[in-house]
């Protein structure tokens, strides 16, 4: 007879992991309020939101570390993570290494505790420092390594063991540019083998590269969950342009809903409805004598849909 296939049956749902109506109080202060997602198998999935929003909390309860005062959590189709645990892969906020073992050492053990061979572990753990420029350091103590390959090294440790669903809450926190590529491809590598990512994050470039949905959280509360096309059709697309003159006869034109004065003098915005044509914004400009220093079409990004839920004094 095969083996029994330990994993547990997978859910109706077919979700990675689904909060339904999630608080989690501490003594009076609220750091979840009702808070219900749902992470489809296989995609990146962004936690969004500023420092304090309950990004690491939801995290948290979602791998069974905190238990929810109220709400339910389901991840991988089990209702706590500890009976999936060898499936998932997590890498915490508070970085940290064992300083007196060597990479390889490290990421090995951590295979280990999933349930790896010992000599598997180790022969995945040198192919993936190879694979992420780190194949120079496999004998190297951690306490040598610089804050960037550190942290390199826990996330390999994290996903060693080939899990379904890898959380990695803030990664990207203290890296330089260049590591934060290489962990953007690590992200990207995983995608490809199906693995479901959720990764928290409160720097809109990397989800916006990276993730097919997200969740913008703000005080504890969703504010947003969907695709980034979805997110970014919640702000009107505009025109920006420099102005000596009044645009004010722009109000007229078909499609434009308003004319905003920007901060700078002579910068304005010209916001469009959907499906409005910056053509004709600029025919208007030279039919109406408005004379222009500078005009620029303006996609929303995700960061405009970051500033318009959450607010410019969270934000910073």
């Amino acid at each position: 007879m095969p083996p029994l296939d330990p994993r547990p049956a997978p859910s109706m749902s077919d979700l990675a992991l689904r909060l339904e109506h999630v608080t989690k109080r501490f003594d009076t202060f609220t750091a979840v309020d009702d808070l219900s997602l749902a992470v489809p198998f296989g995609c990146v999935y962004g936690f969004l939101g500023p420092n304090g929003a309950g990004k690491t909390t939801t995290i948290r309860m979602s791998l069974s570390i905190y238990e929810p005062t109220m709400g339910r959590v389901e991840i991988l189709g089990a209702r706590s993570a500890l009976d999936v645990r060898a499936q998932i892969g997590y890498l915490p906020e508070e970085k940290g290494l064992y300083k007196k073992m060597k990479a390889k050492d490290l990421i090995a053990f951590f295979g280990g505790l999933r349930g790896m061979d010992p000599g598997e572990a180790r022969r995945e753990a040198v192919r993936l420092l190879e694979r992420y420029g780190l194949g120079g350091f496999t004998d190297t103590r951690c306490e040598a390594l610089s804050k960037g390959m550190g942290q390199k090294v826990q996330v390999l440790a994290s996903v060693v063991h080939k899990p379904r669903f890898v959380i990695l809450d803030e990664p990207f926190s203290g890296l330089d540019p260049v590591n934060q590529q290489v962990l953007e491809q690590v992200i990207l590598d995983l995608r490809a083998q199906g693995t479901t990512i959720v990764f928290s994050t409160h720097i809109m470039e990397h989800a916006e590269r990276l993730c097919d949905r997200i969740v913008l959280i703000g005080r504890g509360k969703r504010l947003f969950d969907g695709t980034i096309v979805e997110a970014k059709r919640s702000i009107p697309r505009s025109v920006r342009l420099h102005t000596a003159s009044d645009p004010e006869p722009l109000r007229a034109v078909r499609g434009v809903t308003d004319v905003v004065r920007l901060e700078g003098d002579g910068h304005w915005a010209i916001m469009l409805a959907e499906g409005a044509q910056t053509d004709e914004v600029l025919r208007a400009c030279f039919r109406s004598g408005i004379e222009l220093s500078s005009f620029e079409r303006h996609d929303p990004s995700l960061r405009d849909v970051f500033l318009k839920f959450v607010g410019e004094e969270a934000a910073a």
